[in-house]
Order: C-alpha cells, then sequence, then structure tokens
C-alpha cells in the first residue's frame, strides 16, 4: 500500500503562519506539525512508500521530511504551477511516480486519529471519510450520496443525500487509475484550477466509492487560524487517550 499526500497549496488563509513555510509545518501541539503527525501514523501502521506533493517552500518541506528518520521511503512531486493550478495538477504530476499499489489518498491539511487511519487502511474499499455526526460545512466538502455510495464530492453540494466528508480516500489501484484518466482529460482541456474531485464527479457515479463513517471522531482539515485553534485543542485530547492505550 502506498500513500499520496497533498502539499502542494499555498494556504493563503492560514496568513502569517505560513508566509514562509508550507502549511504542513505548522504545529498542532505535542510536539507535532500537521506533517510530522501524519508520517509518523504512517510508519505506525506500516505504510513505508509515501508520495509527497509540493508548491512553495519544497526545499524546506523535504529536509523536514527527511529530518523527521521516520522508517518510510519518501519521495516528492513537485508543481511549479503551484500559484496558478489546483492539486488535480499536483496529482497528474505524481503520476508518474506511482507504483500501482493500493493507495491512501490524504490532503496534507489533515489531522485524524490513529482509529480512522487504521479503519480506511482495513476497509478493503474504496473509500472516503465521512461524518453524519456534523452539520454540512459551509466551506469545506460534502458526500452526495445515492444508495450507499459516494456520487460526487465537492463544496457545493447541500441536500439532504449530503454528508460532511473530509478529504481522507482508501483507493484499489485499478480505480484510482481510472479517476486518474478523467482528471488528466480536465488538464487537457485546461481546466486546471478546480478540484480533482470535479473529474470524479464527472464520471457520474460509475466510479465505486464509498463512505467511511467517522462518527464523531478527530478528521478535520485546517484551513485558517481558527481552524488550527479547534483542531489542536482536539488533537491534544485525541494524543493524551492515544497514549493511555
Amino acid at each position: 500500500m502506498q500513500a499520496l499526500i497533498l502539499n502542494s497549496g499555498v494556504g493563503k488563509r492560514m496568513g502569517k503562519l505560513t508566509e514562509t513555510r508550507p502549511k504542513g509545518l505548522v504545529e498542532i501541539g505535542g510536539g507535532y506539525t500537521i506533517l510530522s503527525r501524519l508520517l509518523s501514523q504512517l510508519a505506525r501502521f506500516g505504510v513505508q512508500d509515501v508520495m509527497i506533493t509540493t508548491g512553495p517552500f519544497a526545499p524546506a518541506l523535504r529536509d523536514y521530511a527527511e529530518g523527521l528518520r521516520l522508517p518510510l521511503s519518501l519521495r516528492y512531486a513537485h508543481n511549479p504551477d503551484y500559484a496558478s493550478t489546483n492539486y488535480i495538477v499536483s496529482l497528474c504530476n505524481a503520476a508518474p511516480y506511482l507504483t500501482g499499489e493500493d493507495l491512501l489518498l490524504f490532503h496534507g491539511d489533515l489531522v485524524m486519529e490513529n482509529g480512522v487511519l487504521a479503519d480506511l487502511m482495513a476497509c478493503g474499499q474504496n473509500a472516503v471519510a465521512v461524518d453524519r455526526t456534523l452539520p454540512l460545512p459551509q466551506k469545506d466538502f460534502k458526500a452526495q450520496l445515492t444508495d450507499g455510495r459516494v456520487t460526487a464530492v465537492g463544496v457545493e453540494f447541500f441536500g439532504e443525500d449530503c454528508v460532511a466528508c473530509q478529504p481522507a480516500y482508501f483507493w484499489r489501484r485499478e480505480d484510482f487509475g481510472r479517476w486518474l484518466e478523467a482528471m488528466r482529460v480536465f488538464v487537457a482541456r485546461g481546466e486546471t484550477g478546480v478540484y480533482a474531485e470535479n473529474a470524479f464527479n464527472a464520471l457520474q457515479g460509475a466510479l465505486p466509492l464509498y463512505p467511511l463513517e467517522v462518527k464523531g471522531r478527530l478528521c478535520a482539515e485546517i484551513d485558517d487560524p481558527d481552524d488550527l485553534a479547534k483542531v489542536s485543542t482536539r488533537f491534544l485530547e485525541t494524543l493524551a487517550a492515544e497514549t493511555q492505550r
């Protein structure tokens, strides 16, 4: 199993916190940054092959990740057009370096409990994290469900068939390849400023994806300083509970 972490964004909404460093290097407490937490979790669960996409401050991110000295094989795919494109381009750039294994895919600003990662790795089918215990967020991803499957993912969905969603995925290798081909079609048309999920949505349910219920556990993105404060508080509580187990 391989992991792909998207870290090519500019992180404008974080303000001064990302003026001189990538968002993944922002501290969340307990001696962790966003990135070191996720990399430590992957190492703990035996995922050794990790690809990281990069954008601004790419050398600093690489030096930091390597300096953690975790038992991981780290590789990097740079998006030189990070300021003018979305991560749909970063994913296409990373494609030649993927090994053809089943894939864990994460946004690089995601913080989650160990149990969420364990469930994602054990699910055995294409899945994305959702949480029915939360109200639909205004600015973040929602998953649209049809007959128990996720048929669309995006910020624009607000219907009764939608649930809060976080960009933590498990993909079977062949199905991720089909999604990737759809992404390449978008990029070839010059649609580089959209989410990769727009390409998934264009497949109109032809690609199987199932909801993985988080059930109130910590699994959240950090988009701005308010998110950072809230997630950091929950993370320290989570870390204390995981340490006691």
